[in-house]
């Protein structure tokens, strides 16, 4: 009632699109504490609840104790702060960068005025833990003697392997790529979350604790490492291995040389940064000097714009065939629904300040990819839409007359989202998948139709939030445990 909503404050958008680094500024400590304060400690605080209503998260799928670590915030109390925020999220500084917030959405004070600054609070518990060194290397003080492989090291493969390692078990974690963190470190831009400052700090911890990390294997197709001998040589396995099947535009023209899948421009930019130290060079895959099309929103698209201005791209637009969320919530988006609602993230925030206006266009369909005699992309033919029921009432896109038009694209990035998880994992472990081709495991037991065999995360449930999987990595590990030792004590 006394203290307004106040967020950390941000590099200009301008001096931010000179590095790859994170740029949020921390806030000082009496602010952050103020900030604790507007926390009402509900009686019935739907903040944590973690339910899933009208297709969306509606509070914190990981149930973190919110009221609780915000009033001790309040009360200058960290060191406790911190303790009560490890107990229900192994990543808090993956969360409190990259999380969506879906806490806030359903804050109780958020009904009448601006929620509580949860994510920011929860970032600042847990950077100061890291600052004060009250994170620090806790091995299991004895082992189980089973082992567990845990392929796929996203969220919820770290997740899982985390818990399942505390509980006791010998835990490999196999990743394909040629650094830990999978989603973590490829699929999300260096300035959201810092890679080696943050992800790899996590990694290392763990190491400490006696995970160990095998990567550059492919299971499924690495030669020593087949799903038999994962079966043969390990007690349990748990699949993590996201749906990285990326959503195709299989239109007109689409052989043109100069369209890419979303990830793929995302993971080769992010390699290339860690690989060159950040020398400010670009990779081959770059926008600079092009006319860029992003096809698609979320937090994919709004990283490839922030990422193409990165590179100096001559302009970049972002198509969405959607209609333009309200400046506030519809009367079917009712609280502690997530808020559909008009908001600027951070690469339209930088899309602006270069080009004037935010560059997204709602309600617009691609046509086709028009190709130039060499056959590379030059530009897209596009039309507004409009949507309307079919014969079976169902809602479908319906172009509007004389609305065709041509744009030009030297770069189109396709950020549709993903289809589901590739399948030829799946198919070397036999495994059944249901009507969207995710891994048939039910949620909160997470086995599959092969004994001893799990699968948690967006390979289970399609794609999903960071929070999601870390809630699926903890929940994956505690019926692995069941399975391998009768009774469980992981939460």
């Amino acid at each position: 009632m006394e203290i307004e909503r106040k967020t950390d404050s941000e590099d200009a958008p301008i001096e931010r699109l000179k590095h790859w680094k994170e740029f949020k500024i921390k806030s000082a400590e009496e602010m952050r504490r103020s900030q604790g304060a507007r926390c009402m400690d509900c009686g019935t605080p739907f903040c944590h609840t973690g339910h899933v209503v009208s297709g969306m998260a509606s509070g914190c799928p990981v149930n973190n104790l919110i009221p609780e670590w915000n009033d001790l915030i309040y009360r200058g109390r960290w060191r406790e702060a911190l303790d009560r925020l490890h107990k229900t999220n192994n990543f808090p500084e993956f969360t409190g960068r990259v999380c969506p917030a879906p806490c806030e959405g359903s804050c109780v004070l958020g009904v009448i005025e601006p929620p509580v600054t949860i994510k920011a609070n929860e970032c600042a518990i847990i950077d100061r833990g890291w600052e004060e060194g009250w994170v620090t290397a806790n091995p299991p003080k004895k082992r189980t003697g089973k082992k567990v492989a845990v392929v796929g090291s996203g969220p919820a493969g770290l997740a899982c392997a985390d818990q399942l390692n505390q509980a006791g078990h010998s835990v490999t974690v196999f990743e394909r790529e040629d650094r830990i963190g999978g989603l973590l470190m490829y699929g999300i831009p260096n300035m959201k979350l810092d890679k080696e400052q943050v992800v790899q700090r996590r990694v290392n911890l763990m190491a400490e604790e006696g995970i160990e990390f095998k990567t550059g294997i492919n299971i499924g197709q690495h030669e020593t490492w087949t799903a038999e001998k994962l079966r043969k040589d390990f007690d349990a396995v748990v699949l993590c291995c996201g749906a990285t099947l990326g959503r195709d535009l299989p239109i007109e023209g689409r052989d043109a040389e100069g369209i890419h899948l979303a990830m793929e421009f995302l993971t080769t930019n992010t390699r290339h940064i860690l690989d060159t130290q950040f020398d400010k060079s670009i990779p081959a895959l770059n926008a600079e000097g092009k006319d860029v099309v992003v096809i698609g929103g979320g937090d994919t698209g709004t990283d490839c714009v922030g990422t193409s201005l990165r590179h100096k791209c001559k302009s970049v637009t972002q198509l969405e065939i959607m209609p333009k969320p309200p400046l506030e919530r519809a009367a079917d988006n009712p609280w502690p629904e997530w808020p559909k609602v008009y908001k600027m993230d951070y690469g339209q925030e930088e899309a602006a300040a270069v080009q004037g206006e935010d560059p997204r266009s709602y309600l617009v369909q691609t046509k086709r990819f028009i190709k130039d005699d060499n056959g590379k992309l030059s530009g897209l033919e596009i039309c507004e839409i409009e949507w309307s029921k079919d014969q079976n009432g169902r809602f479908v896109p319906q172009e509007k007359e004389g609305s065709a038009r041509v744009i030009p694209a030297q770069l189109v990035l396709l950020a549709m989202g993903f289809l589901g998880p590739e399948q030829k994992i799946v198919e070397k472990f036999a495994l059944e998948t249901d009507a969207r081709s995710n891994v048939k495991a039910e949620h909160e037991i997470y086995t599959t139709n092969v004994q001893g065999v799990f699968a948690a995360g967006d390979m289970r449930r399609g794609q999903s939030l960071v929070v999601w999987a870390i809630n699926e990595g903890r929940g994956a590990a505690r019926e692995c445990d069941r399975f391998l030792m009768g009774i469980t004590q992981l939460p």
